[in-house]
């Protein structure tokens, strides 16, 4: 495991939040299972949640402590996370995902041998949350025997996406999008079916024989064999009948429903709720269409959000850490800046700047003169 040196040295790392068997569903399980088949059904809202996931950015650590600050930004940038991932970006990241697509995300600290060992992304379909007093949160682990609490609470990860008074159970950033989303797969669905039948084109083939009636049923039986190997055959054959026989396509007149408009209507609602440009998105509504600074500081403001969520988890890491390792558990954190605007833009802004720099320096040694 890491941290250690030696194999005689390696101990078993206990991971809490892991049932041991299959058990019973916890609480909020069939609304959990209706978000993430929204994220296989609908693309968009899925690809939405990603781009959340790379824009929320990363952020540094800085300590008192030289030697401490190098140790931890080691430490961040190789631990261990789940079974084949590293890095805490890669643990806070599955966490988001987690946080917008049920609300709620739960994670854990693993220690082994007195060392912060590794991350682990704890699934919420094996888990229930529970009030613990006024200010506290009870995690338990659904198992086949039953509900077990965690008996280590302090070495778990838990926030709540815009939770209710008095709850621990978070938003879901998808709630209210089953409606909108079933409307929008059931047009979808439609034209699936509506071209399936008219861009299989069917022939009607009427026989009209010349014969009495009892010649008819045979003559019809031949047509339609022959009929049938043509069209079943891959490569080009033709149909030779002798009489008075017609061929028609069946539905070739019928026009398909227009599905531009209300496609566009329900898209226009997840968009809204999901909080990115459409443009992000891969919807191209309008020609000349590009983030305005509006857009921006609206996206900016949600990712910010979002940043004040994922900050107490990562200082808690981070102190935990520090605190095994016998250092100061003294550590602040700085994210990146969010730059939405193109860079041409961004690039024209600092050259305005860095202009009335040199101005103001100019005009204040000239009124020194």
């Amino acid at each position: 495991m890491l941290g250690f040196r030696k194999k005689r040295e390696t101990g078993a790392v206990s991971v809490q939040t892991r049932p041991a068997g299959l058990g019973g569903l916890p609480v909020n399980a069939g609304e959990r299972e209706l978000y993430r088949a929204l994220r296989e059904r609908v693309p968009i809202i899925d690809a939405a949640i990603y781009k959340l996931r790379r824009l929320i950015g990363s952020f540094t650590v800085s300590c008192p402590d030289p030697e401490a600050q190098a140790r931890l930004r080691e430490f961040l940038a190789g631990v261990q996370v789940n079974a084949a991932g590293a890095g805490v970006h890669e643990f806070l990241g599955i966490y988001l995902e987690e946080l917008i697509t049920y609300g709620n995300a739960v994670g854990e600290m693993v220690v082994s041998g007195g060392r912060l060992a590794a991350l682990y992304n704890a699934g919420l379909r094996d888990l229930d949350l529970e009030p613990d007093g006024a200010l506290g949160v009870k995690v338990s682990v659904v198992e086949a025997g039953g509900r077990r609490a965690c008996p280590y609470p302090e070495l778990l990860l838990v926030s709540a996406l815009n939770p209710a008074a008095g709850s621990p159970w978070g938003t879901s950033l998808l709630r209210g999008l089953p409606f909108v989303s079933g409307v929008l797969l059931q047009i979808y669905q439609t034209i699936g079916v509506n071209w399936e039948r008219m861009g299989n084109v069917r022939f009607a083939v009427t026989c009209r024989p010349e014969g009495g009636m009892g010649s008819a049923a045979g003559r019809a039986r031949q047509v339609a064999e022959e009929w049938k190997k043509v069209m079943s055959s891959h490569a080009p054959r033709d149909f030779v009948a002798i009489g008075d026989i017609s061929i028609q396509a069946i539905g070739a007149d019928h026009q398909i429903l227009e599905s531009e408009v209300p496609v566009r209507q329900m898209l226009e609602q997840i968009v809204a709720k999901l909080g990115l440009p459409p443009f992000l998105l891969g919807l191209s509504w309008s020609s000349t269409e590009r983030m305005s600074s509006q857009q921006a500081d609206v996206l900016t403001s949600e990712l910010e959000a979002y940043r004040r969520i994922l900050t107490p988890v990562a200082q808690k890491i981070c102190r935990t850490w520090l605190a095994l390792e016998g250092y100061a558990p003294e550590c602040s954190m700085e994210w990146e800046e969010i730059t939405m605007q193109d860079e041409v833009d961004h690039a024209n802004a600092l050259y305005t700047a860095a202009r009335a720099r040199r101005l103001d320096t100019e005009l204040d040694r000239t009124e020194g003169e």
